[in-house]
């Protein structure tokens, strides 16, 4: 009797995603220290119109601008590895990274370009393993357990294929790590980046997990691992070898018993395949803080562009949504959010910008603030939400919405 496939996860990522397909159409910046972020790109992102109509590659590299001349609250959507090694990371502000590298080239980000070459590689991994779970734009977990070639050497011919297509394909590398779920394979992808591969089998699970410092793992925290030091905890080992009565008491029932179950490496979550949003939102943070009044036009457009994009957003992906709401985050870093339901489904973002102005009526804007976003929940798609809206316009209900004839606070 043949025994049962055992469970292979993959976790593939790109490698320095964004990045790296900058570097695609301007090689001139390879072996460089490169970062990206601080604004989207658009005409007029190198100040030369002339030397915007060259080819990318032509560009010289003393027209691309360096981080040491940026100014502002903007941060680091990604960097070159040789960009990291100077110690700069996603999420890290442009000021501070402007410190450790003043020197690396700077690049407006392209999330069109980005989402692009992200069906790209999506679509060359479905047609070697289907199961796929979209983790974003440049990260996917794929079940190789069942996939002819996804038991050979543990998965590694598999993940030598994709890794091999996507590169030839679209000229970009990524890693990979296959492990016995999906905890192990993302911890295993890390280990052997850029471009590489690392198998980890069942029975050297402890061997590569214990030595990791807790704070490794994803879903330990910085407070959760100055906690656990504070308990002498520091590495898996000493996390998989606590008292499990002690973790339930200091970290609650659900989040204690999860830790000591991760130090052994066990994670029985399955791949979640079903790709249908709960919402769709759009954001930004400003180079300064600004003022409802004091900032009012500034702040109506990009208003207008966040709405019109996460209208966008769900006009390409086809779906709807009723509840519309906003946040807005002050210098503190405190946040306010507000949110409206509405009587029927909608797409269009004319009434997400009214509806979401309606929210913006509901926050305190006397103060400045820095971040500004919009949102749109309790999405279906659309077909279904204009069946259901069919629906409830023939029941009798008591009053309309009426925020459309209501002004906004910037106007």
């Amino acid at each position: 009797m043949t025994s049962p496939p055992i469970r292979r996860i993959a976790h593939l990522d790109m490698d320095a995603f964004f990045a790296s397909v900058e570097l695609l159409r301007q090689p001139q910046l390879k072996g460089l220290p490169v970062v990206v972020g601080g604004r989207s790109r658009s005409a007029g992102w190198l100040g030369n119109a002339k030397l915007e109509a060259l080819p990318p590659e032509q560009i010289p590299l003393e027209a691309f601008a360096r981080l040491h001349s940026y100014t502002g609250r903007g941060v680091i959507t990604t960097a070159t590895y040789e960009a990291r090694q100077f110690g700069i990371g996603s999420a890290m502000g442009m000021m501070k990274a402007a410190k450790l590298c003043p020197d690396a080239y700077l690049l407006p980000a392209d999330f069109e370009q980005y989402r692009a070459y992200s069906r790209r590689f999506k679509a060359i991994i479905a047609h070697y393993a289907p199961e796929i779970e979209d983790r974003g734009v440049d990260e996917v977990y794929i079940d190789f357990s069942d996939v002819p070639g996804g038991q050979d050497e543990g998965g590694y011919l598999l993940a030598k294929r994709i890794q091999q297509a996507i590169f030839d394909d679209t000229g970009l590398t990524c890693s990979i790590g296959v492990a016995p779920n999906k905890l192990l394979a993302k911890l295993a992808s890390e280990w052997h980046k850029p471009n590489g591969i690392f198998i980890l089998m069942p029975e050297q699970v402890t061997d590569r997990l214990w030595p990791l410092p807790c704070k490794k793992v994803n879903g330990i925290g910085p407070k959760t691992s100055e906690k656990l030091d504070s308990m002498g905890i520091r590495h898996l080992h000493d996390l998989a070898h606590a008292d499990a009565q002690a973790l339930i008491d200091a970290f609650g029932p659900a989040y204690g018993a999860w830790l000591h179950r991760i130090a052994w490496g066990h994670d029985e979550r399955p791949l979640v395949t079903d790709s249908t949003p709960v919402s769709m939102s759009r954001e930004t943070t400003f180079e300064r803080d600004l003022h409802a009044r004091a900032d009012k036009a500034e702040l109506s457009a990009l208003f207008t562009h966040l709405c019109e994009r996460v209208a966008a957003d769900l006009q390409r992906k086809g779906y709807a949504g009723r509840t519309v709401g906003v946040k807005i985050r002050f210098p503190d870093f405190r946040s306010a959010t507000r949110a409206i339901t509405i009587d029927h489904h909608t797409q269009d973002a004319a009434v997400i910008r009214q509806v979401a102005g309606q929210c913006l009526k509901r926050i305190d804007l006397t103060r400045r603030f820095r971040l500004l976003g919009v949102k749109v929940d309790n999405l279906l798609p659309l077909e279904q939400a204009q069946q259901m809206d069919a629906k409830a316009q023939q029941q009798p209900k008591a009053a309309q919405y009426s925020a459309l004839q209501l002004s906004l606070p910037f106007e």
